[in-house]
């Protein structure tokens, strides 16, 4: 038998900035990664409701797009981006993505080292110096969950340098996609996604917001693309572990190139739209207060070894407990949750599937399906 603990989280937003994100309760960050704003009223249709970068802007033709379907975006400060700081659309600025990563460079080798922590916390500084108003996004790579990745060149395998890189940022971000990946220790394993989110939480302490980007297509794996569970999987893991944010990862390459790949497959439409809407009813809840080792989860797997069974996040709203719960196996199991509180008797009701289960003593069991997702609501 394992067992695992649900921990504190990070809140869910920073809201100290004067033109930053929404400062409301019902108010989720769901953005789409370098997305054309053409796109902007299609994306706000199933939920979407931010922009991450964009490219070669921003534009006045992009800002006044995007102001008319309702996006938010973060963009990069440029000089001439400067020039549109007074524009409500703009509610955050980001660093170049993935400084962690080698870098390009001209010679026979192709690749130098990343750029160093210390570049990202000056350029931060000159960020904040030009306005002070907005926070900061730093996308960083899939270093953040996975420590033998080579693409950090020279740096792979220091996961030490990400506490530094979070000192020149407001929000942190990362992108690692386990179903379409190309290496058998990352491939199908979607609970590195919740792994990403809690190590950036575990270095900044706590103080940064941190969020997860999201595969929705082949990106270039011809023979693999996540289905609307892992998707949903992938958002809720991410939740589980802490992150108030989510950027989609809408291209793909392979078989085709295609910039707004999420659109052109509908029962990923479908999906995501229904994600964001459940994210969305259920904003109020994620922004509630954590409940520190407020449940408590168990599988009878006894094969598993030392890890957690499931990623979980317990929450206090308006009286009721909540229990985020997501399945880090790949195959069915059977979880039993108890209740700091414990009450003696009950239900939990299952959020969305119209069905409840008796607690007994603070304790119920479910049946997860391979990384399974499951939100429960005990009321007193």
């Amino acid at each position: 038998m394992v067992l695992a603990t649900a921990s504190a989280t990070s809140p869910a937003a920073d809201r100290r900035w004067e033109n930053g994100f929404p400062d409301r309760p019902d108010f989720f960050p769901v953005g789409v990664w370098l997305q054309s704003p053409r796109n902007a009223e299609r994306y706000k249709s199933i939920g979407i409701n931010t922009y991450v970068a964009l490219w070669r802007g921003p534009t006045e033709e992009q800002l006044a797009t995007l102001e008319k379907a309702g996006m938010h975006v973060i963009c990069g400060q440029s000089e001439s981006a400067l020039k549109f700081k007074d524009r409500k659309v703009i509610v955050g600025w980001m660093h170049g993505d993935e400084p962690d990563n080698a870098q390009p460079v001209k010679g026979p080798n192709h690749w130098g080292p990343p750029i160093a922590p210390d570049k990202i916390v000056a350029d931060y500084e000159r960020i904040k110096m030009a306005d002070p108003t907005r926070p900061v996004l730093l996308n960083l790579g899939q270093g953040v969950a996975w420590d033998n990745w080579r693409g950090r060149g020279v740096r792979s395998r220091h996961p030490e340098d990400y506490a530094q890189y979070l000192k020149g940022c407001d929000i942190a971000s990362f992108d690692i996609y386990p179903v379409t990946h190309e290496s058998p220790e990352v491939s199908g394993k979607l609970w590195y996604v919740g792994y990403g989110v809690k190590r950036l939480l575990d270095w900044s302490g706590g103080a940064k917001p941190a969020w997860a980007c999201i595969e929705t297509t082949h990106i270039s794996n011809e023979k693999a693309m996540p289905t609307p569970d892992q998707v949903r999987s992938e958002v809720w893991m991410a939740i589980a572990n802490g992150a108030s944010g989510i950027i989609y990862f809408c291209h793909e390459f392979k078989p085709q190139q295609i910039e707004a790949g999420l659109l052109s497959r509908p029962e990923i439409v479908e999906a995501v739209g229904s994600i964001n809407a459940d994210v969305t009813r259920l904003a109020p809840v994620i922004h509630s207060p954590t409940v520190p080792g407020g449940v408590q989860v168990r599988s009878g797997e006894s094969a598993a070894g030392d890890d957690p069974p499931a990623a979980v996040l317990c929450k206090r709203q308006a009286g009721d407990t909540w229990v985020i719960a997501v399945s880090r196996r790949a195959q069915p199991a059977r979880l039993t949750f108890t209740l700091l509180q414990r009450p003696k008797g009950g239900k939990a009701e299952v959020d969305g599937e119209n069905r409840s289960i008796p607690i007994e003593r603070g304790t119920f069991g479910d049946d997860f399906g391979a990384y399974g997702v499951h939100i429960y609501r005990v009321s007193p």
